[in-house]
């Protein structure tokens, strides 16, 4: 079995209005210097099988056209080792 991890994230160039209103509510928490705050998602993927050569070239190219809008995205995809945590 293959585990599979998709962090997507907005560009840097593009304005992430959710992580500007966190932003402003950790500093009303009482949490002070926070200087920026980027929210993303975060899939994981349990397959079966291995995870390589064309499952693995599809892989990528599902997380850039299904998980992620490459026009505002990126993406980082990585395969976890056996027992390696998600998070």
């Amino acid at each position: 079995m293959a585990r599979v991890v998709v962090d997507v994230m907005l560009k840097p160039e593009i304005l992430d209005p959710q992580g500007r209103a966190v932003q402003g509510a950790l500093g009303r928490l009482g949490l002070d210097g926070v200087t920026d705050v980027r929210q993303g998602k975060h899939f994981v993927i349990d397959i079966d099988g291995d995870l390589e050569g064309e499952r693995h070239d599809l892989m990528h190219r599902l997380a850039d056209e299904l998980l992620s809008n490459p026009v505002i995205e990126s993406y980082e995809m990585r395969v976890l080792a056996d027992g390696e945590d998600a998070s």
